[in-house]
């Protein structure tokens, strides 16, 4: 089945769809292929000249130097809609607009990012077996693949897409799981082919400190300018100095949080791997810490919540970071360069030869 449309998609959200899809479209580019890349659904409008789009394909367009003729619009956008719930009642099946995709006649291939997860689209005809169908387009997943029960994710997904499904990335692999030993063979003999096994990334996960402060609602006390630095791991300054000591050591490139009234634990902070303490409570931190944070170049964030709150916001920043940073989208080339079959991609694609 050959088709010039190749839908990126996963079975939840925030699996490494959007990195995926600018990481095939890097290694195709590589092989002299035109490409195209279209978001049907997208999240918020951030464009709409010459052609709407959200965050992400404002990314990959300028990522991938694509011209305009070269992107499909985006044609829902889901905050769009939020805004005006009352509207929903009235949303109608885009299928004619999807069609349209098929008149962008430059790119030789064209890469689609699919909503966040199997069902997501479906008001408006745009989920992604629906589109698949329109479009005659190959899917591939992408599924961060923390254990081994994947596998059910993967053959119900199986189960919707068919014989479209030409295959799977798996995301973000611990060292520890069995994947390549027990999953990968087990999918293999259920006729869901493995494109790659991309492991899991410290860089990929981290997050900006201005990120962090955004989410937080933060005050910057401290090294406004140094708001870019990336932070791969959360501690909780809640134990005696000695004990934090010895805990900090272990981090990398930690954000700390602690109780605004902790200096013992704020300064043992400064002094190991850390990028940002974050304090919780109502009291500035001393001039000695805020003297040697600004000595180490290290920005403290005061945040108005108490310290679970401040966690919990952390971690689900942790959990929704996005591709930003040129740092990340350099490493995600070579990542993809090593990890992924591209060969077996094509193959199964049935991709035209490029023209370029």
């Amino acid at each position: 089945m050959t088709s010039r449309f190749l839908f990126i998609g996963s079975t939840q959200a925030y699996s490494g769809k959007s990195t995926a899809t600018l990481g095939i479209a890097q290694q195709l580019q590589a092989r002299h292929y035109r490409i195209g890349y279209g978001k049907p659904v997208g999240t918020e409008r951030v464009t709409s000249d010459p052609v709407p789009l959200d965050a992400d394909g404002q990314l990959a367009a300028q990522v991938l130097k694509l011209p305009p003729d070269c992107l499909a619009p985006t044609l829902v956008f889901w905050e769009d809609w939020l805004k005006q719930p009352d509207l929903l009642p009235q949303a109608t099946p885009l299928t004619a607009a999807l069609e349209s995709y098929r008149n962008l006649t430059v790119p030789d291939l064209m890469l689609l990012e699919a909503p966040a997860n199997l069902s997501e689209g479906h008001l408006f005809g745009l989920g992604l077996a629906h589109m698949a169908a329109v479009l005659e387009a190959g899917v591939v997943l992408v599924v961060r693949c923390q254990s081994l029960l994947v596998l059910d994710e993967l053959l119900m997904a199986q189960a919707h897409l068919g014989e479209r499904l030409r295959g799977v990335l798996l995301n973000a692999v611990p060292a520890d799981q069995p994947v390549q030993e027990i999953l990968v063979p087990m999918l293999e003999q259920r006729g869901i082919p493995v494109l790659g096994v991309l492991p899991r990334s410290r860089l990929l996960r981290s997050v900006p400190v201005g990120e962090l402060a955004h989410h937080l609602q933060a005050q910057v006390v401290c090294c406004p300018e140094r708001m870019d630095l990336l932070v791969e791991h959360l501690s909780i300054g809640a134990m005696s100095v000695n004990a934090a000591l010895d805990y900090f050591r272990q981090g990398v490139n930690m954000v700390v949080i602690t109780g605004s009234g902790r200096t013992d634990i704020q300064l043992a902070a400064l002094e190991a791997s850390t990028q940002c303490l974050v304090l919780t409570g109502p009291n500035p931190p001393s001039p000695m810490v805020l003297s040697r944070a600004e000595e180490m170049e290290i920005p403290i964030l005061m945040v108005d919540m108490d310290t679970l709150t401040a966690v919990e916001t952390i971690e689900r920043t942790f959990e929704q970071v996005r591709l930003r940073e040129p740092v990340k989208i350099q490493y995600v080339q070579q990542m993809m360069a090593q990890y992924l079959d591209m060969e077996r991609l094509l193959s199964g694609w049935g991709s035209p030869c490029p023209s370029g």
